[in-house]
């Protein structure tokens, strides 16, 4: 197949002000504001045309903000459950399946929906762009971030966690332009993020941008379109786990554009998020309706995220409070923040497995007990039209399949490190 793809068509607007501008560049936050907020894609194309499955993720490419086509990318999959739904008596539960299953043309090989958001992102890359990618990551963003940027020639700087580098196995060996990082064993995501801001001090780095960055939201938000594509209709419920919450707003501005479309419904998906207790930062101020996080010393929070399964939702300091972030989001759609310990998780995910046939990441896992909860409840009736968002799977599955290459530090630095010395040893490995 052609390898062309036009360049899409959009200008981007400040979620504060409501100014809009076009995308001149690598921009991530809106130009002359000093108030926090997200700035948002707006695409001309007002319907959603869908391309073939030939051309993976950019069968969406009406509404990601990408100006090429890169190699080796597959849409989330959905369809409607018949194990899982049966055994929770529900009636319209439509999984969406971003992972490693063959049998349902699923063939993510980070088994992650990372994927959706690396293959979005660095297509908004010029093609010309010599600067070094800067990514961090508790695992499965890093995972997918270095195999697309390995297969596709773009220059990676990834920082992760010590104790998290055993997510990143891959397939086949990862290139010599994708470099990894990592903060010591004891410290956590916020640690690794230290790391990325004083690389992208530098020129010759630019940060990926993380919530805002438009095109990491958009990728993410092709789950609700392969969803909403897929049934005819957009759901009354968004089930997800989260760590930043960046999955959940990209579902609502997903949303929000198929509303526009006008094709499948007005409705607005009322986003069910959840977190892996104990670490609730979310929940938290959630149950308070408050804006801002409330306090949270460093040293209780890396304590709870060591006794999390899902260390993926461990992000400390989410796009909460700021101008289209996760706060406006679920007042927006009346949402819920959830929570489910270990145990639930645990549970849950061997059920999943049971009744539909795959093995599923602990974060997903968390999302699948959320909603078990809410059926158990009442929170949710047993004849909505519900969307789980399996936001990883198959990795058992494919690790047995697979011969495993697993990516090396370069560098392990302090939790506290000297700020030069750091400069200097990312200098040297480009």
């Amino acid at each position: 197949m052609s390898k062309h793809l036009d360049r899409t068509e959009y200008i981007l607007q400040s979620l504060h002000s409501g100014k809009t501008f076009p995308d001149t560049g690598w921009i991530l936050d809106a130009p002359d504001e000093d108030k926090p907020g997200l700035i948002r894609a707006l695409y001309s194309k007002k319907q959603l045309q869908l391309k073939g499955d030939e051309y993976g993720i950019y069968k969406f490419a009406d509404w990601l903000p990408v100006h090429r086509f890169l190699e080796g990318s597959c849409p989330p999959v959905t369809y409607k459950s018949e194990g899982l739904a049966g055994a929770l008596g529900l009636n319209n539960l439509y999984v969406t399946f971003s992972g490693w299953w063959p049998e349902k043309n699923a063939f993510m090989k980070t088994c992650s929906f990372k994927e959706t958001e690396a293959y979005s992102v660095c297509a908004r890359l010029e093609p010309r762009d010599e600067h070094v990618l800067v990514v961090a990551s508790a695992g499965n963003t890093a995972r997918s971030f270095a195999r697309v940027c390995s297969d596709n020639n773009i220059k990676l700087l990834l920082c992760v966690p010590e104790d998290n580098l055993n997510a990143l196995w891959f397939d086949e060996p990862i290139k010599s332009h994708v470099k990894l990082v990592a903060s010591r064993t004891g410290s956590d995501y916020f640690d690794a993020i230290h790391l990325s801001n004083i690389a992208v001090e530098m020129n010759k780095f630019i940060s990926e941008g993380g919530a805002k960055n438009v095109a990491r939201r958009d990728g993410m938000g092709t789950t609700v379109l392969s969803a909403v594509t897929t049934i005819g209709e957009i759901p009354d419920y968004y089930f997800q786990a989260v760590g930043s919450g960046t999955g959940a707003i990209a579902a609502w501005e997903a949303n929000l554009r198929l509303m526009e479309d006008g094709r499948f419904g007005k409705k607005k998906m009322k986003l069910m998020v959840s977190q892996n207790l104990p670490f609730q930062p979310l929940y938290d101020a959630w149950q308070l309706k408050s804006r801002g996080l409330l306090p949270l010393e460093d040293g209780k929070a890396r304590k709870q995220v060591e006794s999390i399964i899902a260390k993926v939702l461990s992000n400390r300091r989410p796009p909460y409070s700021l101008a289209g972030g996760l706060y406006d989001a679920l007042v927006d759609t009346n949402g819920e923040v959830l929570i489910a310990d270990n145990q639930q998780a645990e549970k849950a995910g061997k059920l999943f497995e049971e009744t539909e046939g795959i093995d599923i990441h602990p974060a997903a896992a968390i999302a699948t007990a959320s909603l078990i909860e809410a059926i158990e409840k009442k929170m949710v009736d047993r004849n909505a039209l519900i969307m789980l968002n399996i936001t990883g799977g198959g990795e058992k599955r494919f690790m047995h399949d697979k011969k495993l290459f697993y990516l090396k530090p370069s560098v392990i630095f302090d939790i506290d490190p000297d700020k030069e010395f750091v400069k200097q040893k990312m200098i040297e490995l480009f």
